[in-house]
């Protein structure tokens, strides 16, 4: 192991090569290191077309100069392979844009294919993804044109009757590692992260692949003091390490300020939760929360289902459920904002490879997700909309295996205006944009694959809430005070089926109290 400086980093990466950056989001980003690279660049013009791979790219939802956006340079990258695009704006804006090719994998099989790569295997063959735009009778994994020109990423297999996707290695030059402490050894700990996410099976990736790990970490300590289990990433695969103090300027990204209790070695009284204010977030956050049983595990998704966690804790029935994050933690309070992927007081912290071995499995009661475009079929996207490229993250994984998944949102985006008085729904304004149309621009559910699996998918809105059946959408539930010809089918693109027993969505949902809710 040798300890280099920011400034080192130009003489260690090299043009053409495949990097692997840690990071989830706003956790476990090598920042320093990937500031190297950038300044590198910068000044240079090396390393140039490079091939970067992630899960969720780090990034803070701006276009401020961390994380992925650091890369963002023309010429910079010449390819991109990562679950999730979108957190750094200005390098998913660069791939909508066409600036170099993309694959948008699920963040599940790119997990598990940085350990296909370690083990030198072909690659990942799975069932998730068919059917949906990773399948390559749809668009294999492709988040723009440029990708498209590229040798296909995904193959369509027959496996004993069964149709399965191959998901293909390549080889990891680089690994880009955070991390907590190393010792002088070279021994890499990861005692103080939010996340354990990808950062040993990205080094022992590039290590087998005849490539170097970079860590980045806060701190070297002394041989022999790390304890023997915190250390995820032993000496024998690091090559270089890079000691940078955290920058509290980021305020939550990137964790800054050692938290105890997202890593489990504390414990903290959780305080009085700010109760949200009755309002279309409250009513679908509400609703979802009615299809919860006692000792469910639950995947919560980022964005509105966070309103499910404030309906639960409202109504005292948060200890009867245990939510989990594909990033790794399950149990306790999953973190919203710029820092989602931890959680507070969490019951157990694993990697998000062996959370994916978990729920692949199904070991998830029920998924509560985001509903952002939903097609006629029963299809939804969440990751593509026009030029602005998210991916998908776990949202494949998750939902496609998951026997119960419940998608939520307003039913219209762009300048929705409502009110909630007297237990009764009134639009004041309706939204611009229709969620609810023929076709989603890209499948990241697959209405057909869940038919296929028997599972049981509703979509929860403000004002109606769907089921999916074999003939398509049913509308089963209708808000008080909404008109279903005015609010709801013409504000649609299709008309869906009407079941002969629809009726009004409880009125206690409504109502400025508790609800009472037992599960």
């Amino acid at each position: 192991m040798k300890l280099i400086k920011t400034e080192d980093i130009k003489n260690l990466i090299h043009d053409n090569d495949t990097v692997a950056i840690s990071g989830s989001g706003g956790s476990g980003s090598a920042e320093s290191i990937i500031k190297g690279i950038s300044d590198s660049f910068i000044q240079t013009g090396h390393p140039k077309n490079l091939t970067v791979t992630c899960g969720i790219s780090p990034g803070n939802l701006t276009e401020d100069e961390v994380g992925m956006n650091m890369l963002a340079k023309k010429g910079l990258v010449g390819k991109a392979i990562c679950a999730h695009l979108g957190m750094g704006r200005i390098f998913g804006n660069a791939i909508g844009q066409n600036q170099f090719p993309a694959f948008a994998v699920p963040l599940g099989v790119i997990n598990h294919l940085y350990r296909a790569i370690a083990g030198h295997e072909i690659g990942v063959i799975t069932k998730v993804g068919l059917n949906t735009f990773a399948d390559p009778r749809i668009e294999g994994c492709c988040a723009n044109e440029k990708a498209k020109d590229l040798t296909p990423f995904v193959e369509l297999l027959n496996i004993g009757g069964h149709e399965q996707l191959l998901y293909k290695s390549f080889p990891i030059n680089v690994a880009v590692i955070k991390a907590t402490y190393a010792d002088e050894e070279g021994n890499v700990s990861l005692e103080h992260e939010a996340v354990i996410g990808e950062q040993y099976n990205m080094a022992i990736a590039a290590h087998n692949s005849g490539g170097i790990v970079i860590v980045e970490v806060e701190k070297i300590v002394p041989k022999n003091t790390l304890r023997a289990r915190n250390v995820l990433i032993h000496s024998s695969i690091v090559d270089y390490v890079l000691v940078a103090k955290p920058d509290l300027s980021l305020g939550e990204y990137n964790m800054p300020v050692y938290r105890p209790e997202v890593t489990g070695d504390k414990r903290i009284p959780l305080k009085k939760i700010t109760i949200r204010p009755l309002d279309e977030r409250k009513v679908c956050g509400r609703r979802s929360a009615m299809e919860l049983k006692k000792d469910y595990v639950v995947n919560l998704g980022v964005g509105m289902p966070d309103s499910v966690a404030n309906a639960c804790a409202e109504e005292g029935i948060s200890d009867d459920i245990f939510l989990s994050v594909e990033s790794g933690p399950t149990g306790g309070i999953p973190i919203g904002g710029v820092a989602f992927g931890g959680a507070i007081n969490p019951d157990s912290v694993i990697s998000t490879a062996e959370q994916f071995d978990a729920y692949n499995g199904g070991s998830l009661n029920m998924a509560i997700v985001g509903l952002a475009e939903v097609g006629e079929n029963g299809d939804v996207n969440v990751s593509k909309f026009g030029t602005r490229v998210t991916g998908p993250g776990g949202f494949i994984n998750i939902t496609q295996n998951t026997k119960k998944v419940v998608f939520m949102g307003t039913f219209t985006a762009g300048g929705l205006k409502e009110e909630i008085k007297d237990a009764k729904l009134n639009i004041i304004k309706e939204g611009k944009t229709q969620k609810f149309v023929t076709k989603v621009q890209q499948i990241t559910f697959s209405a057909k694959n869940a038919i296929k699996n028997n599972q049981e998918i509703l979509y929860i809105t403000e004002r109606a809430v769907f089921k999916l059946t074999s003939q398509g959408l049913e509308l089963i539930e209708i808000a008080p005070g909404v008109d279903l010809e005015r609010d709801i089918l013409n504000q649609m693109a299709f008309k869906p089926i009407i079941s002969p027993n629809l009726k009004e969505m409880d009125s206690k949902i409504f109502k400025n109290q508790k609800m009472n809710l037992k599960i």
